[in-house]
């Protein structure tokens, strides 16, 4: 069977597929998106269980971010902000490291904090207030070398770098060693001193409905995977033919390869996120836990019913641990999880209980320059397909929903539009 569909086609009803198609909308052309699996967000998904909120990873929503402020309503989504700063296992203790502009009453114990020297933290505020000074666009366009080389060059010592680099910007790329672009890192060091990090009150899956939300009635289409396809249409698994003037591959890496065959798609991190429920929060504040002595495999841990208290049912807690590189593929991630939990944290850690894990094998892309760097990549295929998604931009909810903007701008151009 063979049908004309929609006038744009879009596979992947992920962050990028469904920005894509609100603009191609706004355009007045009529979109079907078309996803593989039961629900819109893809990587960026909200499931409960048994009370609690879990997000598919943890992440965050920065707000500073300034294509995401202008394509979501913000003040819709109930954002509920980590207080700014972490806490730093090293020694047996938490260290407190502080924002001093936002929590000026912290500044003495993060000069305290043995988590580098004072110069160090001197350093972080300097880099701070060069980065607010500085263009997204001239932060993108400056020479890229790894983050970690970069935080060499500007004189950081090898303690800081390992003890909160390392477990804070590592978890951010899922990347331990730091060989993440030097602009990635730059622009979200302005974004994080810019803004608030929070999370939607719904879970971040609330991002992903909203966009859905403004849609016409009908133009997603769920539990539809595409088999291939071309400039003028798709063939779905199921063997239906739909045709349309324009399609756009707005699905994730790996999937992306598979139906579009472009060799300039980075390849992707793994990530490992681990929930566990609990009587009582281990920290009492929505804060980030870093592993500032590399013991691991645990790089970061957040109560994230203080964060947010809808994300756990009345009286109990919601914990998010996170596991990267290759400890996040090992089958005993999770015991040796939970051992390392239960030394910063004691026997309490003994009556946690499982809720759910996570193991995402393709979850960010890996935006080192020795597979491409930051950079943005064409929206248009040999073959005529459009093409949008993290992997385009950079791998982050701005990158995704910057590359969709993109991406309905070229069809709109293409398709004879203004």
């Amino acid at each position: 069977m063979t049908e004309r569909a929609a006038d744009v086609l879009i596979v992947g009803a992920g962050l990028a597929g469904l920005t894509c198609a609100r603009e191609l909308s706004a355009h007045g052309l009529a979109v079907l998106v078309l996803e593989a699996s039961d629900g819109v967000g893809g990587r960026v998904r909200t499931d409960l269980v048994d009370g609690f909120l879990l997000d598919r990873g943890f992440q965050v929503l920065l707000t500073a971010y300034p294509e995401t402020r202008h394509v979501v309503d913000l003040g819709k989504l109930d954002l509920k902000p980590f207080e700014p700063g972490a806490l730093v296992h090293i020694g047996g203790r938490l260290h407190r490291v502080v924002d001093p502009f936002r929590r000026p009453g912290g500044a003495v114990a993060t000069l305290r904090a043995p988590v580098g020297t004072v110069g160090d933290k001197v350093r972080v505020a300097r880099l701070a207030l060069e980065l607010r000074g500085r263009s997204v666009d001239e932060i993108l366009g400056r020479e890229e070398v790894a983050t970690g080389s970069r935080l060499r060059e500007r004189g950081f010592t090898p303690r800081m770098i390992h003890s909160f680099f390392r477990p804070f910007l590592g978890g951010v790329f899922l990347d331990p060693a730091l060989d993440t672009s030097s602009r990635m890192f730059e622009f979200v060091f302005k974004m994080f001193a810019a803004g608030d990090v929070c999370v939607p009150a719904k879970g971040m899956g609330a991002i992903a409905r909203q966009l859905h939300d403004a849609l016409p009635v009908g133009s997603v289409r769920t539990d539809s995977p595409v088999a291939s396809a071309s400039s003028g249409g798709v063939t779905l698994e199921s063997g239906e033919i739909l045709r349309s003037d324009a399609v756009v591959i707005a699905a994730h890496g790996p999937e992306a390869v598979r139906l579009t065959g472009l060799d300039d798609i980075p390849p992707y991190r793994p990530v490992l996120c681990l929930y566990f429920g609990a009587d009582v929060a281990p920290v009492r504040e929505g804060i980030l836990v870093l592993d500032g002595e590399g013991e691991g495999p645990v790089s970061n841990l957040v109560v994230m019913s203080r964060v947010s208290s809808t994300y756990a049912p009345a009286g109990r807690e919601l914990i998010s641990a996170t596991v990267l590189g290759d400890a996040a593929r090992s089958p005993d991630a999770a015991a040796r999880a939970r051992a390392q939990l239960r030394r910063w944290f004691g026997r309490q850690v003994d009556m946690w209980e499982p809720i759910a894990s996570y193991s995402i094998a393709a979850a960010l892309p890996d935006h080192s320059p020795a597979c491409g760097g930051v950079q943005a990549r064409a929206v248009e295929t040999d073959g005529g397909l459009f093409v949008c998604g993290d992997h385009r931009v950079h791998g982050s909810i701005e990158g995704a929903i910057q590359s969709g903007v993109r991406a309905a701008g070229r069809v709109w151009r293409v398709l004879g539009g203004a």
